[in-house]
């Protein structure tokens, strides 16, 4: 499927123009792309021949000043070279100016198109019947003033410019490609009877078993099964240090293996990957819109038809007032200011600063889902975070486990982990992990039923079983008071209690912590030295949340907050007045991250997580965040800049081109010069944009 880069609203089967703005449509999925740019290879071949042969036409035009052996015989030497530059090498040009007028849809191709024309036809017209020209009208040579030259320099001019922006997004889309290459081209897979052999990573499959040795790529994401190495994850998230890998750990596609052999077991492969989803988004977020384009996108609804009545305005002016011979003077002025006006640099001065933004992002691991989270993020001066898994590494493990009825604690652990088994919780799975690494077996757990924000409950054998917090005792009716005092000094610690109530009496407690990032800190220092004001949501009571925000020098905490309650709370504080950012990484931080004016990821989290949120983090660490928005400054104060040039560009250059310095100072401004700013207004916007690649964010 191609899109317009520009208006990603057009989606077609088949390559084409877009028949809004004229711009080539590209494919969707950057993976289909070739690396050869079929229309850069065709406007390169166009403009070359067009060069070829606009070089002798202006030679002849210019000599007609100097010499005039037989000005007959130069004009049509002009006419025979200027033809097919301007019926084929600018013949991309009329058509899609044809199709703006009959799609009622005028933008840069139609003024291009009618310039041109105007001044070709009028020349054909002047050699073909000269007669029909006034005597006033005629030049000392005997015949009436043509103007091959401006359209074949113009027509090549417009070329140059087309050439020089499709190789600019060319550029950006290579960036994108450059992406997918990252990952290997085979994988070697181990078979079920210990034999290996090498296969396409089309090939490969979930569940599949593949060795990755020392210096290879990791082909799929997946876990390790077998071994030890650290592995150099620096061009998924851009950290330089290699990352200690062992059996259990989590290991990303087209990331490389330093040292030692790891056997891993596939979990995703082909789109699915975090390396293809990373290239979606990059693709997906340079082609979206932001909303200052829609101020562009207004402005340029009325500019086309606005300059068409100045060109218009020009001609009658200059025909009525002008000196002789009058109709010249009026299609060079007209003529100039169709071309000068291209709003082609008002098109390209957000998406181009998208596009770079979304790849700038993606090399230190933040990506954009779309324009409107690149321009958002600069003005939030509010984070809400979750805490499990946001500030801390979301891995919790188990610390105690305490019996306050006659029951051993191993009994006490064997009952909550069997019944956490079918939770897919952080929490669960630390103590599902220390009953294992205990040597504590499961039991079979029926009517098994988890309560979001509470906890989880099942019958094991003829017991009612419970586990969870203080809410869910609460609920059920069982008395907690004995274990208050023990339960309220470990949350002192930032430890995470869990009630274990069995057959409605309490049987005894657990304590997970959950330990803070090591990069959770500098993070928070960083956003608070920008004015970021940071609110902690967490399911957790207030004394564990209170212990983890003292820690961190977080501003505000809001605990014991239940799912469906985190999107309230953002909402609250849109109410007074703040722009919110949200970060979180469960599924139950879904709806608050889509309620957010940013819903911000942890590329650890969940897939929900990522497809709510405008911005994911892939590494999961905060500092992104300050990166992010750093680089959403940068890029609005890049889209304001290109704005002001191309507006102040066209404020300037139309009075000029109708003339309004003729009466003062007697200067006009040729076509071809106005062709010529025209197309080096796009190329200095487009350069404009592309410093964002070395911005320091």
């Amino acid at each position: 499927m191609y899109t317009c880069p520009m208006h990603p609203e057009v989606v077609r089967s088949q390559p084409g123009a877009c028949p809004i703005c004229g711009m080539s449509l590209e494919p969707r999925d950057p993976a289909g792309a070739g690396e050869e740019n079929a229309e850069l290879v065709d406007m390169t071949r166009r403009f070359w021949i067009g060069v070829a042969l606009t070089v002798p036409v202006f030679a002849l035009a210019m000599s007609d000043y100097v010499v005039r052996p037989s000005p007959r015989v130069f004009t049509w030497l002009q006419l025979i070279l200027s033809t097919p530059v301007v019926l084929w090498c600018g013949w991309p040009f009329f058509v899609r100016g044809w199709n703006s007028i009959v799609a009622r849809s005028l933008n840069m191709f139609t003024l291009i198109a009618l310039g041109v024309s105007v001044a070709y036809v009028y020349s054909l017209v002047a050699v073909l019947f000269p007669a029909i020209f006034p005597a006033a009208m005629r030049t000392a040579g005997g015949g009436p003033a043509v103007y091959f030259e401006a359209a074949a320099v113009i027509t090549t001019l417009v070329l140059l410019g087309q050439v020089l922006e499709l190789r600019a997004r060319s550029e950006t889309s290579a960036a994108v490609r450059s992406l997918l290459e990252l990952a290997p081209k085979t994988a070697r897979r181990v078979r079920a009877d210990g034999t290996e052999e090498d296969v396409p990573l089309a090939d490969v499959r979930v569940g599949d078993h593949l060795r990755i040795r020392p210096g290879e790529k990791i082909p799929v994401d997946g876990i390790v099964r077998d071994g030890t190495s650290s592995v150099d994850e620096s061009t998924i998230t851009g950290e330089p240090i290699p990352v200690e890998k062992s059996s259990g750990d989590r290991v990303v596609g087209a990331t490389i293996n330093a040292n030692g052999t790891l056997v891993m077991e596939a979990q995703r492969v082909g789109s699915d990957t975090l390396l293809a989803q990373i290239v979606r988004m990059v693709s997906e977020a340079g082609r979206s819109r932001a909303p200052i384009q829609k101020l562009a996108d207004r402005v340029a609804t009325y500019f086309v038809p606005a300059v068409i009545a100045a060109a218009a305005v020009t001609f009658v002016v200059w025909f009525l007032r002008g000196p002789q011979p009058p109709l010249a003077y009026a299609v060079v002025n007209a003529v100039a200011v169709l071309i000068i006006a291209c709003p082609c640099a008002l098109g390209l001065a957000t998406p181009m600063s998208i596009m770079v933004a979304a790849g700038k992002g993606a090399t230190f691991g933040v990506l954009f889902k779309d324009a409107e989270a690149v321009q958002t993020l600069g003005r939030v001066d509010t984070l809400v975070v979750d805490k499990t898994g946001t500030l801390t590494e979301g891995r919790p493990r188990l610390q105690d486990v305490v019996a306050l009825d006659a029951s051993p604690d191993a009994t006490i652990l064997q009952l909550a982990a069997s019944l956490e088994r079918g939770s897919e919780h952080p929490l669960a799975t630390a103590i599902v992990e220390g009953a294992h690494q205990r040597g504590e077996g499961m039991l079979a757990v029926t009517d098994f039923e988890a309560l979001p924000g509470k906890g989880v409950r099942g019958r094991i054998g003829e017991r009612r079983a419970a586990l969870g917090n203080s809410a869910l005792m609460e609920a059920l009716g069982v008395d907690v008071t004995a274990a208050t005092r023990r339960v309220e000094d470990l949350r002192q610690e930032g430890k995470t209690a869990m009630f274990l109530a069995v057959d409605g009496m309490l049987a005894g407690f657990l304590a997970v912590a959950d330990p803070i990032k090591e990069t959770t800190p500098a993070a928070v220092r960083a956003l608070h030295a920008d004015g970021i004001r940071i609110v902690m949501l967490t399911g957790d009571d207030a004394t564990t949340a209170a212990a983890v925000a003292k820690r961190l020098d977080i501003d505000e905490v809001i605990a014991g907050v239940l799912p469906d309650q985190k999107a309230r709370v953002v909402a609250r504080l849109q109410s007074e007045g703040r722009f919110v950012a949200m970060a979180g990484d469960g599924i139950n931080d879904a709806p608050a991250l889509a309620q957010a004016q940013v819903g911000i990821a942890m590329g650890t989290g969940t897939d929900i997580a990522m497809e709510s949120a405008g911005v994911t983090l892939v590494k999961g660490d905060l500092r992104g965040i300050v990166r992010a928005r750093y680089l959403s400054v940068a890029t609005m104060r890049n889209v304001r800049q290109n704005l002001f040039f191309a507006f102040g560009y066209n404020a300037l250059g139309i009075p000029i081109a109708a003339g309004v310095l003729y009466p003062a100072f007697g200067v006009l401004l040729s076509p071809m010069i106005a062709a010529a700013a025209m197309s080096f207004s796009s190329v200095s916007v487009i350069a404009n944009a592309l410093r964002l690649r070395v911005a320091r964010v």
